[in-house]
């Protein structure tokens, strides 16, 4: 495939919108559609991920988005960047464990970082769920991810290309003696955009209220709740809350639209401003997010 060419203009609408961020990945095959949904289908948003990349390659989102031409691509992100929608690929997933399966950190961020910039997208973000690396609590996943997160930015600079990545909640706890995304944070944080936080998957309880997702979490994961991750040194505009659309999208830690609305009119009163991840495309899409911010971020 040609590469795809960009004046100057184009490189800058690359860079990292300011908060909040509307984030909503696209992994399920969808009948009848060939690419990215027609931006009428997610308009609140202003982040779109296609997932996903893995390190044998491009899969599902990632692979539809290949095997489009040179000017289908350039068409569709036109339309995107229109509406103020930034296109980017999502990395890894859980399918996908590169330490524990020990990729080198340098060139898999290398190979990622030529894919993106073959295919024209505005960014990466990196949803790193490699769960035995990160339990071992030996340092090495966080080395790994510092490693990879630097080397991904010396080839997509900051301000040209938007990285992000995405943490279960519970990395952020104290809990972790190896410091698990704290570590992450402390290291290379400066270089990551914001962090699409999974407030979901990790207990029947946890996260569920207003209280436990904001304020004070679980003392399975102690100190992983919005405002406690805020304490850790993680500024509130980075912390992007993140959802399944339905119940189905998700173990646990679904909550009802208005109900995650009324959690947002909350933390905006205490100065957050993140914004909403969801998972995922078409379970979520319009309708959802205007709901979504209907009381604190109203389109």
């Amino acid at each position: 495939m040609p590469v795809d060419s960009f004046d100057t203009t184009e490189l800058a609408k690359r860079a990292a919108p300011a908060a909040p961020h509307w984030v909503i990945y696209s992994d399920k095959w969808v009948s009848g559609e060939n690419g990215p949904p027609a931006v009428a289908d997610v308009k609140g948003y202003n982040t779109f991920a296609l997932s996903f990349w893995l390190t044998s390659g491009a899969a599902d989102q990632a692979t539809e988005w290949a095997s489009l031409d040179a000017a289908t691509r350039s068409s569709i992100k036109a339309k995107y960047h229109a509406a103020g929608i930034k296109l980017v690929v999502s990395a890894f997933g859980s399918t996908d464990t590169p330490t524990s399966a020990g990729a080198d950190a340098t060139a898999t961020a290398n190979k990622l970082a030529a894919w993106v910039k073959q295919y024209g997208l505005d960014g990466v973000d990196v949803d790193y769920e490699d769960f035995a690396a990160i339990n071992k609590q030996d340092g090495k996943a966080e080395q790994w991810l510092s490693t990879f997160t630097s080397a991904l930015r010396a080839q997509l600079p900051q301000g040209d290309y938007i990285l992000t990545h995405a943490p279960v909640a519970p990395w952020f706890s104290s809990k972790y003696t190896s410091g698990a995304y704290r570590k992450v944070h402390e290291n290379v944080g400066s270089k990551i955009d914001w962090y699409n936080v999974q407030f979901y998957n990790q207990g029947t309880s946890e996260y569920t209220t207003c209280d436990g997702l904001l304020e004070t979490s679980s003392s399975t994961f102690p100190n992983s709740a919005l405002f406690q991750i805020n304490k850790a040194g993680v500024p509130l505009d980075k912390i992007v809350i993140g959802k399944p659309a339905t119940a189905g999208d998700a173990s646990t830690g679904y909550m009802p639209a208005a109900t995650l609305a009324t959690c947002l009119q909350q933390a905006k009163a205490k100065s957050w401003n993140g914004g909403v991840m969801v998972w995922e495309y078409p379970d979520a899409a319009a309708a959802w997010i205007k709901t979504v911010r209907a009381k604190a971020f109203p389109e």
